[in-house]
């Protein structure tokens, strides 16, 4: 039985930014992938290109969330989904962390806005 055991998992740090996986397809999951995200107090987040949906819940504190040049404040139970191809950025400008919990299909990769793609190990 697929099950991860948040002991186990090694986090990876990008952009002010904390990403743990979850469910992704080196543990069984031929579908769906899911991490953590925390990010740190007073963090702007980077703008990139999303190339499949992603879906948001912030389980503490709070972030703005941006997709296509339309920002949202989201608190605690809140969710927000990005479609495919378009240009998000979270931050957290609050002075406490926040910690998100996210989903996306497998294959999910990004883009910076310079052209360079993200293939994020936390989906593989």
């Amino acid at each position: 039985m697929p099950v991860v055991h948040a002991a186990d998992v090694q986090s990876h740090e990008m952009h002010g930014a904390r990403f743990t996986p979850l469910i992704r397809p080196a543990v069984g999951s031929s579908e769906l992938c899911v991490w953590r995200l925390e990010i740190a107090p007073g963090t702007e987040g980077v703008a990139h290109r999303i190339h499949r949906e992603e879906g948001f819940v912030v389980l503490a504190g709070s972030i703005t969330l941006t997709i296509q040049g339309e920002s949202a404040r989201l608190a605690a139970g809140d969710a927000g989904v990005a479609p495919a191809d378009s240009v998000i950025r979270l931050d957290n400008p609050s002075d406490r962390p926040a910690e998100v919990l996210v989903t996306a299909p497998v294959g999910f990769t990004g883009e910076l806005l310079d052209g360079t793609v993200v293939n994020p190990p936390w989906v593989n």
